[in-house]
């Protein structure tokens, strides 16, 4: 039989029409002679009804039916009795008679039930994802993917952009994580790599004249994992050639727009997102992607700390260090020595030695260290801009520890309080991003973004020999949302004098740019426009408009949190055979490291 329409989307006009309907047993009640069944496909479920009334012999197809078979029936709509009607479903003001049904296949009883908010463990959703993925809210997630995807397609290309793919197998560049190494059986001994981000190919393809790119573009980065990252992913990718960084954010703005609306059905207006300063992000909110939904922010009060009888506060002034905190709104009722002892013990991973607290009240302040602080209570109360009922946090340390703990304790004292609005949606721009960062873990600087990001015009003399380039401020821009980066950009470095200066402060000689980096560098010899552009993270933005806390839930079949594929159990070793017959690659080298981990840096 011809399937005439989705299970999900059969309602009241269908009423008095016969339909075909195919999909899956989602429940079964047995009443003897009528059996109703629960028929669930990708846009829901419907109800269908069995009797020897319609039919004996659909009645009879009926009675061997459970969970999880794969069905198929024909009947006529009917519209439910006013006391059968059930308002949690849409479809739920009618049912099916059916007249005829058969069963294309038969199911084992599943490890888990097919329903949402299902109580398994994420391996075990994980290793059954083609049952997990059968899920009501599974399948919105997808959907909702799908959607943005189509909007990028429909806005890009009525925008003027080429979809143009780029390599999967490419040259392992040293510009940010550890590289997926993919090795070569025409020439033993040697590897592709695959792309960390279509970065060079787009700027490339700028300097061919394409002028505006797009592609919805996989990525691979051998790093660890968290909730929003995955060792694979997806990036929603463009690069634009003549636009300066005002016209870019005003087209992202527009296509971002668009996503919302065609996905979720979400009115913005990206005039209105708000653009913030790198540096005073920082200070306001201790982070370069700040929750704009939390109303509250750091304030400084290490002017009033240096003159604290509290040695704490003052010691860390005179040593170099800052103190800063945050008035949290109705927190004093709210929050026990219990409590605040298990925030102080987390901060710790920030490198903070401590958390400072006092609770406001009628009577001054209450708490540990109140006796330490009321002699300057109506300073640090107008300083807080806080009120009675408020419980005031304090980090004192140096100002990264105390950025990366408020930032923290900003976002978890909000969701604790139910203080964040979770209807809205917070966009905001962050610019004027530092070109470098240190990255103390390996003693060295670093590119913020990356190392083909423009410096500001006032700022390109910081790269001259002789000059300090980490003074240098990148015309680059951030989409934020929510507190998650949604997508990092920038205008490109698009001559070779700028690019040869750029590499040299990141440390690479003249001979080691080329080899790196020598087919970019090249071409620029042969006129590059000035270009720009962005690329947006399609997994997580995903997971933003799917209201989910992990990139997880809106990929298809995703790795575990130790990037395992539990499911097809991947990575596995390599068979001898294969690495030495199909690769031409040495047996003891080879063999010994399969399917160890960081296997390129051994």
């Amino acid at each position: 039989m011809k399937r005439t329409t989705y299970a999900g989307l059969v309602d009241e006009s269908f009423v008095g029409q016969e339909v075909v309907l195919k999909g899956w047993v989602q429940k079964r009640r047995d009443l003897g002679a009528l059996i109703f069944i629960s028929l669930r496909d990708r846009e829901g479920i419907v109800q269908l009804v069995f009797s020897e009334e319609f039919s004996a012999d659909a009645l009879k197809v009926a009675d061997e039916m459970r969970s999880e078979y794969v069905i198929e029936i024909h009947g006529m709509v009917k519209a439910r009795d006013a006391k059968a009607i059930n308002a949690d479903m849409k479809t739920g003001k009618i049912e099916v008679e059916v007249h005829e049904a058969s069963i294309l296949a038969e199911a084992k009883t599943t490890p888990f039930e097919i329903v949402d908010g299902v109580e398994a463990s994420d391996d075990l959703r994980l290793k059954y994802r083609y049952l997990d993925l059968r899920r009501p809210e599974m399948q919105r997630n997808l959907k909702i993917r799908s959607k943005v995807t189509k909007a990028t397609h429909d806005f890009l290309d009525e925008e003027g952009f080429f979809d143009i793919e780029t390599p999967y197998l490419a040259k392992s560049t040293p510009e940010g994580a550890r590289d997926y190494l993919v090795p070569s059986r025409v020439y033993p001994g040697s590897f592709y790599a695959l792309p960390q981000s279509p970065q060079l190919f787009k700027q490339l393809l700028m300097g061919a004249g394409f002028d505006r790119y797009y592609q919805v573009a996989r990525a691979f980065r051998d790093e660890d994992l968290r909730g929003d990252r995955q060792p694979e992913f997806t990036q929603l990718d463009v690069e634009m050639s003549f636009m300066d960084q005002e016209e870019i954010q005003e087209l992202v703005g527009a296509w971002v727009a668009r996503i919302m609306k065609d996905a979720i059905d979400v009115d913005v207006q990206p005039e209105d997102f708000p653009v913030l300063d790198w540096a005073e992000s920082m200070a306001r909110f201790g982070t370069d992607k700040p929750d704009l939904r939390i109303a509250y922010e750091l304030k400084d009060i290490s002017p009033i700390a240096a003159k604290s009888a509290f040695g704490v506060f003052s010691g860390t002034i005179e040593n170099g260090g800052v103190v800063k905190g945050i008035a949290v709104p109705g927190g004093a009722d709210n929050y026990s020595r219990k409590d605040l002892d298990k925030l102080t013990q987390y901060i710790e991973r920030f490198g903070a030695k401590g958390l400072a607290w006092v609770k406001v009240t009628d009577d001054g302040f209450n708490g540990p260290v109140a006796k330490f602080l009321n002699d300057q209570h109506d300073e640090i109360v107008a300083a807080m801009d806080a009120k009675v009922g408020d419980i005031l946090l304090f980090v004192a340390a140096k100002e990264k520890v105390v950025a990366g703990a408020l930032d923290y304790l900003r976002r978890q004292t909000a969701a604790d309080l139910n203080l964040i609005d979770e209807n809205k949606w917070a966009f905001a721009w962050v610019v004027n991003w530092p070109l470098f960062e240190y990255q103390e873990e390996d003693d060295r600087w670093i590119a913020a973004h990356h190392p083909f990001t423009m410096p500001n015009v006032e700022d390109l003399h910081f790269l001259d020999e002789g000059e300090d380039p980490h003074q240098a401020h990148a015309q680059s821009y951030d989409l934020v949302l929510n507190g998650y980066e949604l997508g990092s950009g920038s205008i490109r470095i698009h001559t070779m004098d700028v690019q040869e200066k750029m590499l040299k402060a990141l440390g690479f000689t003249n001979e080691a740019a080329h080899e790196a980096f020598g087919f970019l560098l090249d071409a620029m010899e042969f006129g590059f426009p000035p270009l720009g552009g962005i690329a947006l993270g399609l997994d997580r933005l995903a997971m933003l408009l799917a209201g989910q806390e992990n990139i997880r839930e809106v990929i298809a079949f995703p790795k575990n949190a130790s990037a395992k594929d539990v499911m097809s159990d991947a990575p596995q070793p390599v068979a001898k055979q294969q690495i030495v017959t199909d690769l031409g690659l040495t047996a003891p080298v080879y063999a010994e490291n399969a399917g160890q981990p960081n296997m390129a840096e051994e």
